[in-house]
């Protein structure tokens, strides 16, 4: 990763906390994507970020199917990619400048308060950027499909969304042309659907629309990253996801996390109670399938299912994929 400081465009400064009458500054955290950035720096910053791109199997018009592979499945014989030690794609150094990669360039915080981590870049969020590249090179499942991103850490409030904006627009330029991306508010704890942006003119830019609110109830994926750490917040994704899918069973989430570990008196160890909070939600595929004909296990809930990520390529470049990131598939089952 490249990371440049912006002296431009500054975000805010970090908000003060006042406790018992005396000013302090609320703890500060900061992502391991970005060690090697300039420590100690409020404001923007410019990183730039190299995607290597999977290529593509033929799509056969006939079929409707990609070579060797049956409709919206992965082929039992993936192509062949040369990987080195740490998983990363072993290329071929051209004297040319590749036409295989990108370079993305994303506006950040190096360090922020909890109630603003969505302004800083998250390993769960590139490596769901590695796996839905995956699945683009292997299936037709993600193709002309609505897709909702629901979060990549905690994307509320304006600020963050002015920043989310900003980097769509940095972007734009490598977007299929006939792609749309919106970015809009959804607050996982308000009610249920989105409020209506009445008259737009007049209303934050991040409002719905009532057609968006209808494409979203069509949306069959749904995307998040790094979105569990806090129980509060697990619980009131989970209720946003249930009132989503329980609309269209077709739909399917793929969520990304890294389990974050701490020590509490309570347990006396090292635990990750964030994400066994989370694995609370969800009942093994496997065991829903076995059980598919007992009726006491009929009643709604999540099945989950987790993604073999040694299966995953990394093709983005400048980031350590570490060892406690997961990738879910989620459905829920009526």
């Amino acid at each position: 990763m490249e990371c440049k400081e912006d002296e431009e465009e500054p975000l805010p400064s970090s908000p003060q906390t006042t406790t018992g009458g005396e000013s302090a500054e609320e703890e500060q955290v900061m992502s391991e994507v970005h060690l090697g950035c300039p420590p100690f720096h409020s404001g923007s910053h410019l990183s730039h970020f190299t995607i290597y791109l999977p290529p593509r199997k033929v799509y056969d018009c006939n079929t409707g199917t990609f070579a060797g592979t049956a409709k919206g499945e992965l082929n039992s014989t993936p192509p062949i990619f040369n990987l080195d030690e740490d998983g990363d794609l072993v290329l071929t150094r051209r004297r040319k400048p590749p036409k295989d990669q990108i370079i993305i360039t994303i506006q950040h915080n190096i360090t922020s308060s909890i109630p603003r981590v969505g302004l800083q870049i998250w390993r769960a969020e590139l490596v769901l950027a590695d796996f839905v590249l995956h699945m683009i090179s292997m299936s037709s499942i993600f193709d002309g499909k609505i897709a909702v991103e629901l979060g990549a850490g905690t994307d509320h409030g304006e600020e963050i969304l002015d920043n989310c904006a900003k980097n769509v627009n940095t972007n734009a330029g490598i977007f299929h042309q006939n792609a749309q991306i919106h970015v809009r508010e959804l607050d996982w704890k308000d009610s249920w659907p989105p409020q209506v942006a009445e008259d737009l003119q007049s209303k934050k830019s991040y409002a719905w629309t009532q057609k968006e609110i209808e494409e979203l109830k069509k949306a069959s994926v749904l995307l998040a990253a790094d979105v569990i750490y806090s129980d509060d917040l697990t619980d009131a994704f989970f209720s946003t996801l249930e009132r989503l899918m329980s609309e269209n069973p077709e739909k399917v989430l793929y969520l990304a996390l890294e389990k974050r570990y701490n020590f509490t008196l309570d347990d006396l160890d090292v635990v990750a109670n964030g994400y066994s909070h989370f694995r609370s939600y969800l009942r093994d595929v496997d065991d829903a399938e076995h059980n598919e004909l007992d009726s006491s296990s009929s009643s709604p809930c999540f099945l989950g299912k987790q993604i073999n990520l040694t299966e995953i390529p990394k093709y983005v470049r400048e980031y350590d994929r570490g060892n406690d990131v997961e990738i879910w598939e989620i459905k829920y089952q009526h």
